[in-house]
């Protein structure tokens, strides 16, 4: 019956793909009680099937492709050798791949055994490495040969994918084991799936914890968002080990029986990456802005076949992004919003209109409530403002502006248990009777909903209300600013000003000149208590996943300006 249930959730989601009145009414959670996602659906959709369902490019031109049968094979050999080699339900296993064949076999495998997954990115260095063990009491390491150094000071059974490792069990050994496999045991849809370390912008990261259904059904909320289909070709553009990746190049492109496409390179390549996608077909494709902002620095018309669907997330994307796409591909950009913590809960879904700027609404089983954080209450409409470039609806007469909060009555089945270990800050998490996500957004008078930024971003400036992401979008608009990150910079007549760091386009010097022509630029299309008033042309720091830490700049300005008299070097002002 679980199997039932959850293909009845996903069909209804595919037959009412493009009516979001339609699928909000009358989408409900399945009612899941034993559930393993990959004995339970992908096994039984992979039964005698050949489609594609992994597919894998490399930069020197060389590619694999795995069916859906090909990939439940493989996986039930590696499942058993796990097993052979002390793997139990239950235990935890950190899990350290880039985007190969192992890595998916693996996810899999570990779910079918009912151990729990630890996923993290290569890019840690020995000290996170051992971190992600200790904290997250994995008692198993499995990772390439290349990393194999960084878990030396670690206590675990260790398993290499590549080369002979001393000391460390051969992975490729797991192909040569039985071909089919029986679970120990019924696996219950609450059982823990995932330990997740969030990417840490700005505090130390923490442990979310997921099952066997927040994620793997909850991501039923993220294939409505992209719009799959059974036969897509998906591109994702994300590094394992961050929730992203398995948002959308395991769970939401699977459960729509989609393909996963990668194309792997050492450096980013506009041109190939779209001579890839046309060889390829790909039809579904999404990318962080940090991907989108370089592509538009390309010439997008080299792409002759556009994907169907194309979606943004990790960070807003600027409209200037949106429309410079929707020009050269004739397809918007679709924002979606969640975090590690959840799956989607608020997008720009298929087939509904796109505001300018607006992250879209709530997805078919999330209910979002903005919350005054004064007063714990539903916040309460206000007169809205606009800049040129944001104003979706905030403008348009009034607007609601508040935390992002869902509400847990209904709980829904994409939201996290809460953070391993830390029962104090699940709890206030948790409070209320809402998750509350960190995050501050408005809503127009139409439900759509509009970021404004972490609320450790907003900040004052001569008692005025500054969103940073507002800022942001107007400077990126700009032909010279590639990337642009704006923090309060201590003043002692208005407490603080907006100040931007800049990432400059190829053919822009790092001068007054430019300086004083983004300034120029900026004061035109913001209101005055709002103005960027200090700038600087510099790198932009950033977690492993790729996001801003605004905390770091935030530091750096008050070091920098500590002496009030004296003016940093690199800074202009305007």
């Amino acid at each position: 019956m679980t199997t039932e249930a959850f293909r009845a959730a996903r069909d209804y989601l595919l037959a009412h793909a493009e009516d979001y009145e339609a699928a909000t009414a009358g989408f409900a959670w399945p009612a899941l009680g034993e559930f393993n996602w990959a004995l339970d659906w992908f096994d039984v959709i992979a039964r005698g099937n050949d489609a594609p369902a992994l597919w894998i490019v490399e930069e020197d031109g060389s590619e694999q492709r795995f069916s859906f049968a090909e990939m439940s094979r493989r996986s039930d050999q590696v499942a058993s050798w796990l097993r052979a080699r002390g793997v139990q339900r239950g235990d935890r296993i950190v899990l350290m791949l880039g985007n190969q064949v192992e890595l998916w076999d693996t996810i899999l495998a570990v779910m079918k055994l009912g151990a729990v997954l630890i996923p993290a990115t290569p890019l840690l260095g020995p000290a996170d490495a051992a971190d992600r063990v200790a904290r997250g009491g994995a008692k198993h390491v499995i990772a390439t040969s290349a990393a194999a150094a960084k878990f030396d000071a670690v206590d675990a059974t260790k398993i290499a994918v590549g080369e002979p490792v001393d000391g460390w069990l051969p992975f490729r050994e797991s192909y040569s084991g039985n071909v089919g496999f029986e679970p120990d045991g019924a696996t219950q849809a609450t059982d823990t799936l995932l330990l997740y370390f969030t990417s840490g912008t700005t505090a130390r990261p923490k442990l979310v914890e997921h099952t066997h259904q927040s994620y793997p059904v909850g991501h039923l909320s993220t294939m409505y968002w992209i719009g799959l289909r059974p036969g897509d070709v998906h591109l994702n553009i994300s590094s394992p080990g961050w929730a992203k990746h398995a948002w959308s190049n395991v769970f939401a492109p699977w459960n729509a029986e989609a393909c996963v496409f990668i194309y792997n390179y050492a450096r980013f390549d506009a041109g190939r990456l779209m001579a890839e996608m046309q060889r390829c077909g790909v039809t579904s494709f999404c990318a962080p802005p940090t991907v989108w902002r370089m592509l538009i620095q390309s010439d997008l018309s080299a792409l002759r076949t556009p994907p169907r669907l194309v979606v943004g997330a990790g960070e807003p994307l600027n409209p200037e992004v949106i429309d410079q796409v929707r020009k050269a591909w004739g397809v918007t950009i679709r924002d979606g919003f969640g975090q590690t913590e959840t799956t989607v809960q608020v997008a720009n879904t298929p087939g509904q209109p796109v505001k300018p700027g607006s992250m879209g609404r709530p997805v078919p089983g999330f209910t979002i409530e903005l919350i005054d954080p004064l007063t714990g209450e539903p916040a309460a409409k206000r007169p809205g403002f606009s800049t040129p470039s944001v104003g979706p609806g905030v403008g348009n007469g009034t607007a609601a502006e508040g935390e992002i909060c869902v509400k847990l009555e209904p709980r829904p089945t994409g939201l996290m248990v809460g953070y391993h270990g830390d029962a104090s800050l699940t709890a206030e998490r948790m409070a209320g009777g809402y998750y509350h996500t960190g995050d501050v957004a408005s809503r127009d008078d139409d439900g759509y909903i509009t970021y404004v930024g972490r609320t450790d971003d907003v900040f004052k400036a001569s008692d005025y209300r500054i969103s940073p992401f507002e800022l942001e979008s107007v400077l990126i608009e700009h032909e010279a600013v590639v990337e642009a990150a704006v923090v309060p910079s201590p003043d002692p007549l208005r407490l603080a000003v907006p100040k931007a760091y800049v990432v400059l386009a190829e053919g822009w010097e790092a001068s007054a000149s430019t300086a004083e022509t983004l300034f120029a630029y900026a004061r035109e299309r913001m209101p005055p208590y709002a103005r960027i008033r200090r700038l600087e042309f510099a790198e932009l720091p950033k977690t492993i996943s790729g996001k801003i830490r605004r905390v770091e700049l935030r530091a750096a300005e008050q070091e920098k300006h500590a002496d009030p008299e004296n003016r940093p070097d690199g800074e202009f002002t305007g």
